[in-house]
């Protein structure tokens, strides 16, 4: 116990991470690693500054304990020795220093991070060039949200220009985390335990993605991969100024277009996803410079009429996130209890992180003599979706899926969709919203010119008008299936009617 300087317990949110991790502790749930090439850079002062903003932050210096405890615990130890691996690849050509750190980093995840021992976190410079290194920080999520690495980086490479310029530097002392757990145990549920049984009132099944090979079945087993989609920066700016122009976040048109992907895909006009939030409350002073984990996810119900218009529509759900951030600090396992989803089914399967202050930012719009190239993140929830979003000047978005239950192919198609969504937003702002268009232009010419090759005088005829005349041809032939499920040209003709 000499080394211990603080014992609290821990937000409904470390509580849910740490259970996750501990029930798949194989999977690397919560996981994470931002790896970047590192410049002219000074490899001692570098090291000091991180033992410096260590030694500032509590949380930094935090673990776990849970075994023979009613509740689980978070322990601050007083002092922790950073773990560094330092290799020197400069004899490898460029091609092997690549494929050597895609080993490393691998490795590097699954080798894990022991939850019960401080500080969960490591760090590897491998040297490529004289002054050049390959910099991978590896952390729990337990720790820190996306807002405090970025305040971390901040802090870092403060704390290196004076170390190398001989110059001292003064930074105020930060506001604890355990001030934010002790600001979560004062809020009063009641009020919110009211606004989310109201909000989730009659939803009694979560929304099924419909593109899952096994559908509501969570395999131990599971394997994550991710896809990449980058918006071109003229597109990016469109989005943009839509939003300025139309008083609506980016954010907003996100979270519009995945519940209108969702809808479409499962044809249900209520579904429900998951939306990541900052969690930083106006009345938490200070909270904006605070490091911890602060993150909470939340349940958001979007409801889809086909005579919705685009704009009010947008607006409106702008209006429900203002009121879902009112009780921000519910935890999500109580709304799901308050909630009518049936106790072992999950409230949503898929959700959206929009990161406000994205890491590779911080770092690029950093205030020292380090140039930093090639930034790279790497986390992993244990939600079997996760569209992870980040603004700048070309608009990011990545796919996180359990490669167990969705093919490749068809994650690839969704990107697809949700990008063709997105741009459609700003191209049709007086549409109604079931006129936004979902295909690709490469999927619209395929059903054109390829399924659509048929011969005679049919070929003038709309692709709904030759479903009925094969519907007259061969009512009792099977028109489509899924799994187990089948349809006949007169049942499908029927349920469209």
């Amino acid at each position: 116990m000499k080394n211990v300087e603080d014992i609290y317990t821990l937000s409904s949110m470390q509580q849910g991470m740490l259970f996750h991790a501990l029930y798949a502790p194989k999977q690397g749930v919560y996981f994470e690693q931002i790896s970047c090439t590192l410049h002219r850079i000074n490899f001692l002062g570098f090291k000091q500054a991180w033992q410096q903003v260590v030694a500032r932050h509590a949380v930094l210096r935090t673990s776990f304990i849970w075994d023979g405890l009613d509740e689980p615990l978070q322990v601050v130890h007083k002092q922790v020795n950073l773990p560094w691996v330092e290799s020197d690849w400069q004899h490898l050509s460029l091609t092997q220093q690549q494929k050597q750190l895609e080993a490393f980093l691998e490795a590097d995840r699954q080798k894990g991070l022991e939850l019960n021992q401080a500080p969960l976190m490591r760090f590897a410079l491998m040297q490529i060039e004289p002054t050049s290194y390959y910099f991978i920080w590896s952390h729990h999520h337990l720790l820190l949200d996306g807002w405090s690495s970025s305040i971390i980086f901040k802090e870092v490479f403060a704390f290196y220009e004076s170390i190398t310029e001989g110059k001292d530097l003064y930074l105020e002392t930060p506001r604890p985390y355990r001030d934010y757990i002790a600001y979560l145990q004062q809020q009063d549920l009641s009020q919110a335990k009211v606004f989310w049984q109201q909000a989730l009132k009659h939803f009694t099944m979560p929304t099924p993605l419909m593109v899952d090979k096994h559908e509501g079945k969570r395999s131990h087993q599971q394997t994550y991969k991710e896809q990449y989609l980058c918006f071109r920066a003229t597109t990016t700016t469109a989005l943009k100024s839509f939003a300025i122009q139309h008083h609506l976040t980016l954010n907003t048109l996100v979270q519009g277009a995945w519940a209108l992907l969702l809808s479409r895909y499962c044809g249900q006009q209520d579904v429900v996803f998951g939306a990541t939030v900052s969690g930083r409350l106006p009345t938490l002073v200070g909270a904006e410079s605070m490091v911890g984990l602060f993150i909470n996810t939340l349940p958001v119900r979007v409801q889809i009429s086909a005579e919705d218009r685009l704009l009010p529509w947008l607006h409106q759900l702008q209006v429900q996130q203002v009121e879902w951030q009112q009780y921000s600090y519910t935890p999500l396992v109580e709304i799901h209890r308050w909630s009518d989803i049936q106790r072992g089914m999950p409230l949503f399967e898929s959700i959206v992180v929009f990161e406000n202050y994205p890491v590779d930012t911080s770092l690029q719009q950093r205030n020292t003599s380090i140039e930093i190239s090639n930034i790279r993140g790497f986390e992993r929830t244990n939600y079997p979706l996760t569209v992870i979003v980040a603004p700048g000047s070309e608009l990011s978005v990545r796919f996180s899926y359990d490669a167990d239950r969705f093919d490749s192919d068809m994650i690839s198609r969704m990107l697809g969709h949700f990008q063709t969504l997105l741009t459609g937003i700003v191209a049709n702002p007086q549409a109604s919203i079931w006129e936004l268009p979902l295909l690709s232009a490469a999927e619209q010419r395929q059903l054109i010119f390829e399924w659509n090759d048929t011969k005679g005088e049919e070929t003038s005829l709309c692709i709904h008008q030759l479903f009925e005349t094969q519907v007259e041809k061969t009512p009792d032939s099977v028109a489509v299936s899924f799994f187990e499920s089948q349809l006949t040209y007169q049942q499908l003709n029927d349920r469209s009617n």
